[in-house]
């Protein structure tokens, strides 16, 4: 259901920073009146933050007086917002700013039967939780959710826990103060919204089986995948890149020359960036996609103001990251650091296409001679730099539009069975039994404990099959698989190292067997501390505060990290940071900040002297004593 376009709601006289810096307190709450609803006691209480130097340094101020409040003020702050399409917009006796947000999403204009369907889930909502159903209408973009995506949006969080839903409402208060606060700056974050439009219309391209159904999937080399590297090649061109390519595995690759003192130079060093535009299946648009987008913006505006920098700016798509078609993952970030196996050539899809002619078939060499070919030098590079949707709930939680990654986790993977004997439920004592299941149940408690002893170490049990089981049988075998992860190799060793001295205990006093096989291991990829500064620094320069946080996801960054110093920028994800889901999503106004941040680390690198660009050897695989600084970074934010 298509919803109307009027983006900026009200037309008030400009309200600047120096108005609120120069107000007295009064004045100060008169100006932000409306941006919170009903509620002058959160403005007053941010005044105290001042002087604000940005716009986004004056929403962190606005949502910690809020995070700072007593719960029953949340509460109450809250309940200060009327339903959606609920008894105040019939009465027309809402806000300025509501009427207009709900016009804009279209429910002043809702069909009787989507009209008695909210009446009915407000007063559901209103039950369950004792507070009305808050959703900032005008969405991502700010130009307006449709009535069916609030519809769908009211009945999902409907099951929420209360305690899930009470944090969730308060999330989407700031999101409509942000928007509020916008209109009364008339600050429009063009370049977020330019972003955010390219992921959208990337996101139409999907696989057979999952567009018919409205679903993301995007796999290597299939049609979809060929339409998404001819459409990132066309935005390239646009923005402005000097040479735009497709190179022997799929990867897209845009060059913005870099210049000396007689002009462009295409053989200055460069800096390397991106991330990968396959998706998993069923996914969501932002994932890998918004890391070659947000760059691309910045070359734009570099090339619209006839910019060059002392270094080139090479934008890598790369074709393959999630393993979602073939069982190798990173093939265009591995080509690029002379990691592609030969033998992934010969591996076939479901449909027993191999990868040799699936690539062939989408007019590529097929050959490990070109594919080699790929490998960077990495004397020619600065290092590797890569933007990323968070893919977690930390920087949701804490209210905070950007974090900077301290290391990319290390991760190990196990296939595990224990085995004792299958006996009748009934005739079994208790005291003669050689239960495979209890033992695991023994196991995975022991894997959370010792998980959880530790920061940034995670362990977790995925997978968990008694075969063969039967309601009256006693469990004979119990299958299971373990995934640990840490900032460092060797607390992630260590862990393992326990869990099977732990394993080996329960099943010697048990009396049955195991067996635990490694599938995977990762290194762990720290940032390097010269360019995680680089981050630090541009996230600073917003007026926001610096929190530094490892990734338990891998990224193609794990991958460049062995040729090249590397370090990563988060951006918030919404909906508790979900990914790997279509309800992945983050707003305009947070890409926005990605791209000014972007920006500000190349006119910083620009600024420094060549010769602290001078890269280090890369660093031991897993050792971030030397390269990544202290094992556990310590929360540089002050949420």
């Amino acid at each position: 259901m298509a919803s109307p376009e009027p983006a900026r709601l009200l037309e008030p006289p400009r309200l600047s920073l120096a108005d609120l810096n120069d107000a007295t307190p009064a004045q100060f709450t008169t100006l932000l009146d409306g941006v919170y609803e009903h509620s002058p006691w959160i403005a007053e209480r941010a005044a105290a933050a001042r002087p604000f130097a940005t716009l986004a340094q004056l929403k962190l101020a606005l949502v910690q007086a809020v995070r700072e409040a007593t719960a029953d003020e949340q509460l109450g702050l809250i309940r200060a917002h009327p339903e959606l399409a609920g008894k105040a917009m019939v009465a027309r006796t809402l806000t300025s700013e509501s009427t207009g947000e709900q016009q804009s999403a279209g429910l002043t204009h809702c069909t009787p039967e989507e009209f008695a369907h909210l009446q009915a889930l407000n007063a559901a909502y209103n039950a369950r939780f004792g507070f009305p159903f808050l959703l900032a209408v005008r969405g991502p973009r700010g130009t307006g959710l449709g009535r069916a995506a609030i519809i769908a949006a009211f009945e999902r969080r409907l099951k929420h826990h209360p305690d899930i839903e009470r944090a969730e409402s308060l999330r989407q208060i700031h999101r409509i103060a942000e928007l509020r606060l916008a209109d009364k700056f008339a600050q429009q974050p063009t370049q977020g919204e330019r972003v955010w439009d390219w992921a959208e219309a990337l996101a139409v391209h999907s696989d057979p089986g999952f567009a018919e159904q409205g679903q993301l999937t995007v796999t290597y080399l299939t049609a979809a995948h060929q339409a998404c590297a001819r459409q990132l090649k066309k935005w390239m061109r646009e923005a402005g890149f000097d040479e735009v390519k497709l190179d022997a595995v799929g990867n897209v690759i845009g060059l913005y020359h870099g210049q000396d003192a007689q002009g462009e130079d295409p053989t200055a060093p460069r800096l390397l960036t991106g991330s990968h535009y396959d998706t998993v299946r069923n996914a969501g648009k932002y994932d890998g996609r918004i890391g070659i987008l947000v760059p691309m913006a910045v070359v734009s505006q570099l090339q619209q103001r006839g910019q060059r920098l002392p270094f080139g700016i090479e934008v890598v798509g790369f074709a393959e990251e999630e393993g979602q078609r073939y069982p190798a993952t990173f093939l265009g970030s591995g080509a690029l650091v002379g990691q592609f196996d030969h033998d992934w050539l010969d591996q076939s899809d479901t449909d027993g296409v191999t990868m040799r002619d699936a690539m062939r078939a989408a007019g590529l060499p097929g050959r490990m001679d070109a594919i080699e070919s790929l490998q960077r030098d990495p004397a020619q590079y600065l290092g590797f730099v890569e933007v990323h949707i968070e893919q977690g709930p930390v920087l949701n939680e804490l209210d905070l539009p950007l974090g900077v990654v301290s290391s990319i986790n290390g991760s190990r993977r196990f296939l595990g069975e224990i085995t004792g004997v299958a006996s009748h439920a009934g005739t079994t004592p208790m005291d003669r039994r050689r239960d495979a299941a209890c033992a695991f149940a023994e196991l995975a408690l022991y894997v959370e404990r010792r998980a959880a002893e530790q920061p940034y170490l995670v362990a977790t049990v995925g997978q968990l099959e008694v075969p063969q089981g039967s309601i009256n049988v006693v469990p004979g075998r119990c299958k299971f698989s373990l995934d640990v992860r840490a900032t460092t190799d060797a607390v992630r060793d260590a862990c393992v190292a326990d869990i099977r001295a732990e394993l080996a205990r329960i099943t010697e006093r048990r009396g049955v067997s195991f067996t635990l096989d490694g599938i995977l291991e990762a290194p762990a990829a720290p940032s390097a501390p010269a360019w995680q500064a680089r981050w630090e620094r541009a996230v600073a320069s917003l007026g926001l505060p610096v929190h530094t946080m490892p990734s338990g996801a891998g990224h193609d960054a794990m991958k460049l990290h062995e040729a090249m110093p590397q370090a990563m920028l988060f951006v918030r994800g919404e909906n508790a940071g979900i990914s790997h889901n279509p309800l992945e999503s983050s707003t305009a106004h947070d890409m926005d900040l990605a791209v000014q941040a972007f920006a500000k680390l190349l006119q910083d690198l620009a600024n420094e002297s060549p010769q602290d660009w001078a890269a280090p050897s890369p660093p031991p695989k897993g050792d971030e004593e030397t390269w990544g600084g202290p094992a556990f970074p310590q929360n540089k934010s002050t949420p």
